[in-house]
C-alpha cells in the first residue's frame, strides 16, 4: 500500500490539505495516511501524531520564546515521518515550520518525495529561499500564477494549481434561520484562528460592535471560529451581554452565514479570498506586537497585507493595521462604506477582477494528480 504524510501547521493549512487529500481520496483509496493536522483531516479519518495548537505559534518573538520547543518538535516529526515511511511528504503552508522537516526528512531519506503546497511567500520577503528549497523539494503547487516565474527561474518543478477554496461548492441546504433571528442582517467577523490572534483581536472587535450597535439596530454579528476555539468566543461573547452577536464553527454554516451576510470584517489571511470569492464586500484588520511590527517593516518589500491589494497594487480592500486596528477606526471605516453603495459595488466587482486569475475551478484535482504522479 502506498503511504502520504500531511504536514500541516496550522488551521489553514490543514483546511487546505483537507480538500486537496478529500480528492485524492476518491480516485486513490489504496492510499494510507498519517499527519499532522486538525480537525479537517481528522474529519477525513487521518490520524495526527499531536495536536496542531503544539506547532502553531505566531511572530517572531512567540517563536524566539519557544525556540527549543519547536526544534524538538520538529525533531520528534521527522523521527516520525522517516519511521512511517512514506511514498510522499505532503506539506502545507507554515514554512518556518513544514519545510524545515521536510528539509531533516529528505537528510536522513532521499527516497521519499517530498511535495509543498503554498509557496512561501518570495515575493513578500526572502527571495534568496528559492535557491534553498532546490535541495529537499520535489515539487511546488502554487496558489497563484506570478508565483510560477521565481520557482522557474531556479528549476524547480512547480504547478500552478488555482485555490482550492475558491473552488464552487456543493450545494447543500442549511436553515440558518435557527440562528439567526428576527430577520436581521448577517454581518460576518473573522478573529482568527490562533488563540493568540483571538486574545488581541476580539477585545477591539467587541467595542467596534457596541459603536455599530448604537447606530444599526437591525443586524447580527456571526464571529467565525474553529471547532477548538468557537466556545472560547462565545463564552466572551456572553460576558459581554450581546444580545445580537453569537459565534459559528462548523464550516457548512459558516459557508451558508458569509453568503448570506451583508459585510465582513476579517483577520488578515487566507480567509480574505473566500469573503471575496463569495462577493461580500470587507475590511482587513490585524495587530502584532511592535518589536515583530519592526521586524516585518524591515523584511517586508510590498505595499499591502492582502493578497487582492497586492495582486491589483493598489488598496481594493481596506486594511487597518496595527494603530489603525482599533475600533474607532474600524467603524468610521466601516460606516463609510456602508454610507456608500457605489464603493461597495466598486469594491466588489474589482475584486472579481482579481480572483479570476486565481481560479482554475479544478484546483484539489490538479494538485492531487500531481501527488497521484509521484506515488
Amino acid at each position: 500500500m502506498k503511504k502520504i504524510f500531511v504536514l500541516t501547521g496550522e488551521p489553514s493549512g490543514d483546511k487546505l490539505a483537507s480538500k486537496i487529500i478529500s480528492q485524492l481520496k476518491s480516485s486513490r483509496p489504496d492510499v494510507e495516511y498519517l499527519s499532522v493536522g486538525g480537525e479537517h483531516l481528522k474529519s477525513l479519518g487521518i490520524k495526527s501524531l499531536y495536536d496542531l495548537k503544539e506547532v502553531t505559534y505566531l511572530g517572531f518573538t512567540r517563536v524566539l520564546l519557544n525556540i527549543f520547543k519547536i526544534r524538538k518538535k520538529i525533531n520528534e516529526t521527522v523521527k516520525e515521518i522517516v519511521k512511517f515511511k512514506p511514498d510522499i511528504l505532503f506539506s502545507v503552508d507554515s514554512p518556518d515550520f513544514t519545510l524545515r522537516v521536510a528539509k531533516e526528512v529528505k537528510k536522513l531519506d532521499p527516497n521519499i518525495k517530498t511535495i509543498h503546497f503554498v509557496a512561501p511567500q518570495v515575493w513578500v520577503w526572502r527571495e534568496h529561499r528559492v535557491k534553498q528549497l532546490k535541495s529537499f523539494l520535489n515539487h511546488v503547487l502554487l496558489l497563484f500564477p506570478f508565483e510560477k516565474k521565481y520557482f522557474e527561474k531556479e528549476g524547480i518543478q512547480c504547478t500552478f494549481t488555482g485555490h482550492p477554496l475558491l473552488e464552487e461548492q456543493s450545494k447543500s441546504k442549511v436553515d440558518i434561520n435557527q440562528i439567526i433571528k428576527d430577520n436581521k442582517k448577517i454581518f460576518s467577523i473573522y478573529p482568527g484562528s490562533r488563540l493568540s490572534e483571538i486574545n488581541v483581536l476580539t477585545p477591539i472587535l467587541f467595542e467596534f460592535v457596541k459603536m455599530m450597535n448604537e447606530k444599526y439596530k437591525d443586524l447580527f454579528f456571526a464571529f467565525h471560529s474553529t471547532a477548538e476555539h468557537v466556545q472560547l468566543i462565545q463564552n466572551l461573547l456572553l460576558k459581554e451581554n450581546f444580545k445580537n452577536c453569537g459565534a459559528i464553527g462548523d464550516e457548512k454554516i459558516k459557508s451558508h452565514i458569509l453568503k448570506s451576510s451583508m459585510f465582513a470584517v476579517a483577520k488578515s489571511g487566507t480567509i480574505s479570498l473566500e469573503i471575496c470569492n463569495a462577493k461580500i464586500p470587507s475590511v482587513i484588520i490585524y495587530k502584532m506586537g511592535m518589536i515583530n511590527f519592526f521586524i516585518v517593516k524591515m523584511l517586508v518589500k510590498i505595499k499591502f497585507a492582502n493578497i487582492i491589494n497586492i495582486a491589483a497594487e493598489e488598496e481594493v480592500i481596506p486594511e487597518l493595521l496595527q494603530s489603525k486596528c482599533n475600533p474607532k477606526d474600524i467603524y468610521n471605516t466601516v460606516d463609510k462604506l456602508l454610507s456608500n453603495k457605489q464603493a461597495l459595488e466598486n469594491q466588489v466587482n474589482k475584486s472579481q477582477g482579481i480572483i479570476s486569475n486565481f481560479k482554475t475551478e479544478r484546483s484539489s484535482e490538479i494538485a492531487s494528480s500531481v501527488l497521484v504522479n509521484y506515488l
